[in-house]
């Protein structure tokens, strides 16, 4: 039985994106080059690997076993090169980082820059998801290192604290809220709403909020970044729900005016989550103690005062918000 790291790899990606064509562009494959290579192995095992249906592929039994196996093997691969690597020129290596919308827009790309300018042989992979999405995603080995709500962490995982992390209600100067401290998230759902691409951590995460009231968003526009929300709220087009810090940001340039949401799930505890951290290859395990190092600093909130830090999560604690 020979199977060469490229089809581990490929299948490992098409399993993720439920599709051959995705697992082929990440793979840098052409599509024909990647079904040839799919079949043979179902050809080489004698047992069909994937179900193949309309709404795209999974993986059938065999496919599941397969799938585990090269996620240890790949994930060895990676160990070796890092730790090969260091007595090279320096580290080398692919870091995947998966982490929600506010950590991905507010606390990561500064640390990420510093860390990229300090390690030039270094890349990083970077998505965003759901919270829930990033515990499954560490604890099935298909990222190296993931930011998200604490309490989404699953157990098995390392939950280390990152930061506290307040959505808040951005109108424009003049509207009729402007005035107010803080407001519930029902009394907003008349409103119009600028917000996020579908399937972004944060908009799943509001339509969820709108779904548990009987509601849904009345979406006039969506955009591609926090930072256009608080442009267009500015502009008048509609409110927008973001994180506290970018609120902040574009405060002093704009004509914004924020307010607090009195729901629990307005303020998350983001932690770094790991499956071993000292399993890690070189390279992630350089910038997961970089990550962590910087969680153990003082943080400041959008008001100007220091936010109180996440505890370590313990085993068998349930805390409320997920997201």
């Amino acid at each position: 039985m020979r199977f060469d790291f490229t089809d581990l790899r490929l299948f490992v990606q098409v399993t993720q994106t439920g599709s051959i064509t995705r697992g082929a562009e990440r793979t840098h494959l052409a599509l024909a080059s990647a079904s040839a290579r799919i079949r043979g192995m179902e050809e080489l095992l004698g047992v069909p690997l994937l179900k193949r249906g309309r709404r795209g592929v999974e993986p059938t039994d065999a496919g599941r076993s397969l799938l585990d196996h090269a996620r240890i093997v790949l994930q060895q691969i990676e160990t070796m090169r890092g730790d090969l690597g260091s007595y090279s020129r320096g580290l080398k290596g692919s870091i995947r980082i998966l982490a929600n919308t506010s950590a991905l827009s507010e606390h990561l790309p500064s640390l990420l820059a510093t860390f990229l300018a300090d390690n030039p042989t270094i890349d990083i992979d970077l998505e965003d998801r759901e919270s829930p999405a990033i515990g499954a995603a560490i604890a099935a080995g298909d990222a190296d290192l993931g930011i998200g709500s604490q309490a989404a962490s699953l157990p098995g995982l390392e939950s280390h604290p990152f930061r506290t992390d307040r959505l808040v209600l951005a109108v424009p100067a003049g509207h009729r809220l402007a005035g107010k401290r803080q407001t519930g998230f029902a009394e907003l759902l008349d409103l119009d709403f600028v917000g996020l691409p579908r399937g972004t951590a944060l908009d799943e995460h509001l339509a969820m909020q709108a779904a548990r009231l009987g509601r849904s968003l009345r979406l006039r526009v969506r955009v591609n970044s926090l930072d256009t929300v608080c442009a267009m709220v500015a502009a008048g087009v509609g409110v927008g729900i973001v994180p506290a810090a970018t609120a902040l940001r574009h405060r002093r340039a704009l004509p914004l005016a924020t307010l607090r949401l009195t729901e629990p799930w307005s303020i998350r505890e983001l932690a770094l989550y790991v499956r071993d951290s000292a399993r890690l290859p070189k390279p992630a395990r350089r910038l997961f103690e970089s990550l962590r190092k910087s969680g153990e600093r003082p943080a400041t909130s959008a008001a100007g005062g220091a936010l109180r830090r996440p505890r370590a999560r313990r085993p068998g604690s349930s805390p409320a918000n997920t997201r």
